[in-house]
């Protein structure tokens, strides 16, 4: 076989052993509810109950960032994808933790905005 050039701008170091980390990523969710404790949202990837994410709400109403916990996680059904398989759909409830007074008052002025049945189109979850 022949070599091939290396490719990668930096040396990787193999790790020896189990060194644990964490890998963040951004899940897009649809927001059912909001009140001034927590949310209700919808999204296409498990969420595990219990764990630590950071939920930002839309522009429209604040562009806020939460701290939140996952309370609870479960399958309410499935969507095609563009390939002919399926993606499981999951509704999990949030609550959020450590809310300061200033993101209080900006959650209390959000949540004005809306208005009864209105509903939210869109929000982020950082994980």
């Amino acid at each position: 076989m022949a070599d091939t050039p290396e490719r990668r701008r930096a040396t990787r170091v193999v790790v020896a052993g189990r060194l644990g980390g964490r890998a963040r990523a951004i899940l897009d969710v649809r927001i059912l509810d909001l009140s001034l404790t927590g949310a209700r949202i919808e999204h296409l990837s498990p969420l595990r109950p219990g764990s630590p994410c950071a939920f930002e709400l839309p522009t429209a109403i604040g562009s806020l960032v939460l701290s939140a916990r996952v309370v609870r996680s479960t399958v309410i059904g499935n969507e095609p994808t563009p390939d002919g398989g399926r993606l499981l759909r999951y509704e999990s409830g949030l609550t959020f933790v450590g809310v300061t007074p200033e993101q209080q008052a900006a959650l209390e002025k959000g949540l004005e905005k809306l208005t009864p049945g209105g509903g939210l189109e869109t929000g982020r979850l950082l994980l």
